[in-house]
């Protein structure tokens, strides 16, 4: 099983079909790469603060390394539409039902409730609500990554010690294939 979205099924199809074509041709008795399964994750689609899809280089993300402060500021700038009550409806109103349903997702409720409990609050009710839960949420993640990042040595020890077993895993499966197709070199 591979965790992946929606839009990275093909790649996972592709991954299938060569792992298929070289079991057959090399190994049928006894195939040696599994064909990967999706496990598409439940977790909703987030739009980004501009309301296209999320991106990093659309700079319309949240990143986890931000402050509380640029995390407020970020969310202050989100879209949002021009009706005041606030609701969650998807198809129709997407910017917000995005805000609604971050927020949910922070305060560990349904996105119904959250809309619920802002009613007629609008877009700044929602906003601050949002930047509250989105921050109290972040708080203990980004503590744990200050600390990570203020000891490099620990860092590039994570680095080598996982650069060392994939290459002990790339040699090996490199070994077993060349055997497989009795290409040594």
């Amino acid at each position: 099983m591979v965790p992946v979205g929606k839009d990275q099924l093909p790649h996972l199809e592709l991954t299938r079909t060569i792992a298929r074509r070289f079991n057959d041709r090399y190994c049928p008795a006894q195939p040696y790469f599994a064909a990967p399964d999706a496990l598409l994750s439940e977790a909703p689609l987030l739009l980004g603060t501009d309301g296209q899809k999320m991106s990093k280089s659309r700079n319309n993300a949240i990143a986890l390394a931000a402050s509380e402060d640029e995390t407020a500021r970020l969310i202050r700038a989100a879209r949002t539409d021009d009706q005041r009550t606030i609701t969650y409806q998807p198809e129709s109103r997407p910017v917000v039902s995005n805000l609604v349903q971050l927020a949910a997702l922070c305060l560990e409720t349904s996105p119904e409730q959250v809309a619920a409990g802002l009613g007629d609050g609008g877009a700044a009710a929602l906003k601050r609500l949002l930047t509250e839960a989105l921050n109290e949420r972040l708080r203990p993640i980004r503590a744990r990554r200050r600390e990570v990042a203020a000891d490099p040595g620990y860092l590039r020890q994570v680095l080598a010690d996982g650069n060392d077993r994939a290459c002990a895993l790339a040699s090996q499966t490199l070994s077993d294939v060349q055997a497989l197709m009795h290409t040594r070199c």
